[in-house]
């Protein structure tokens, strides 16, 4: 019999040993239209475009059973979920890395499997780290690698205050810069291409009386976006690498800043998203093709 006082969240998943899972994909050129207009971007597509960093995640799109979803959102069961109690679920952040862009049109397969696991002890309690690894081949190529981390929490789900930022934006001396202002239907559009029912992202009742923020949360993979876009825009050019980490989440009507720095003379790229007083939300490194 487990002693509860002396459990840990690494001991729920022991003999946890998901397979790995293959999937394929023809990589529509029409979703991709669709993120550039949810984006307000210019950008067309079609077969044999090449798919810009980080769209990969509005492909391969996962959807239950509505009835197969739990009070939050998210499927109550799925192949990478851990096997904890009242789990709650984060995204980390990720480390991609593209040998060649995806080609859109193209049949894509895309192979997942667990990566790592690890357990950690932090001021807000235990916290376990999955890192799922995620490989795009295109006629047997190998063309993108994803290391995507996500953090579980064993959480009975009570509200929890949480404190806006009030502080206007201060200056920067970054070369390249951008204060996008996603709007309530821009992050249920969002929600919607990449499949993602988490209520935090369009439920405001449940959002601010359950999870305790004080307004809609922006998507973390939204903000990667964000960054990934700012390169594109001002370098003219791609990413061909990619890692970036989430430190504090964003709510709906948050004044931030996106900011971009060349690094070392070469092809790296120090990215960051803040708010006001410089506190840090996002913080990433990119490398040009």
């Amino acid at each position: 019999m487990t002693d509860t006082a002396t459990t840990t969240l690494s001991s729920y998943v022991e003999n946890w040993t998901p397979r790995p899972v293959v999937e394929t994909d023809g990589l529509d050129p029409a979703q991709a239209s669709r993120l550039a207009a949810t984006l307000d971007l210019d950008d067309t597509f079609g077969a044999g475009s090449p798919l810009p960093m980080t769209w990969q995640w509005i492909y391969f799109s996962e959807w239950p059973p509505t009835g197969e979803l739990g009070p939050d959102g998210h499927p109550t069961d799925g192949h990478f979920l851990p096997p904890i109690p009242d789990r709650r679920r984060m995204f980390a952040g990720s480390s991609i890395r593209i040998s060649e862009p995806l080609r859109l049109g193209t049949p894509t397969q895309k192979r997942t499997s667990l990566h790592a696991v690890t357990e950690k002890h932090g001021r807000t309690g235990d916290m376990l780290f999955v890192t799922v690894r995620s490989e795009y081949l295109q006629d047997d190529r190998t063309a993108l690698v994803e290391d995507q981390d996500l953090v579980y929490r064993s959480d009975s789900g009570s509200s929890r205050p949480f404190e806006r930022e009030a502080s206007e934006l201060g200056s920067t001396d970054a070369a390249w810069t951008a204060e996008p202002t996603p709007s309530a239907p821009l992050l249920f559009r969002y929600s919607a291409l990449t499949s993602n029912a988490h209520r935090i992202h369009y439920d405001q009742p449940y959002v601010t009386q359950v999870e305790g923020y004080p307004d809609l949360v922006v998507h973390g993979p939204l903000l990667a976006t964000y960054l990934a876009e700012l390169v594109r825009s001002r370098s003219g050019q791609s990413l061909r690498s990619f890692d970036f980490r989430l430190r504090k989440p964003l709510f709906l009507g948050d004044s931030f800043r996106l900011e971009g720095r060349p690094s070392g003379g070469g092809d790296d790229i120090e990215l960051q998203i803040i708010s006001g007083a410089d506190t840090v939300h996002v913080t990433g490194r990119g490398a040009l093709r």
